[in-house]
């Protein structure tokens, strides 16, 4: 079979990935405390449900700064000719060949 493995992501683009996850892990906690405490009624609710949107908010926060580091990232690895292809891709390993 023809796999190919990917390369590994840059530093920036990892970190800001590793913080998604992070945000979306909390944010599926408070989810699951709100929902706890709304079967329990007790007065946790109120808590729970300001935490989870402050969890949605961050974790929408991180996949921008996601989106944002990967572009920075793609644009790093140009070439000097803002037209040039990418390093990896198909259109730059023909010109090589």
């Amino acid at each position: 079979m023809g796999f190919r493995r990917r390369g590994r992501l840059p530093d920036e683009v990892r970190a800001a990935a590793v913080r998604a996850g992070l945000a979306f892990a909390f944010t599926v906690v408070t989810f699951v405390v709100a929902l706890l405490a709304s079967w329990a009624h007790t007065d946790l609710l109120t808590p729970a449900l300001a935490l989870m949107a402050l969890g949605v908010f961050l974790t929408a926060w991180c996949l921008i700064d996601v989106a944002v580091s990967r572009q920075v990232a793609a644009s790093r690895r140009r070439t000097p000719n803002s037209a040039g292809p990418l390093d990896g891709s198909r259109e730059r390993r023909q010109r090589a060949h």
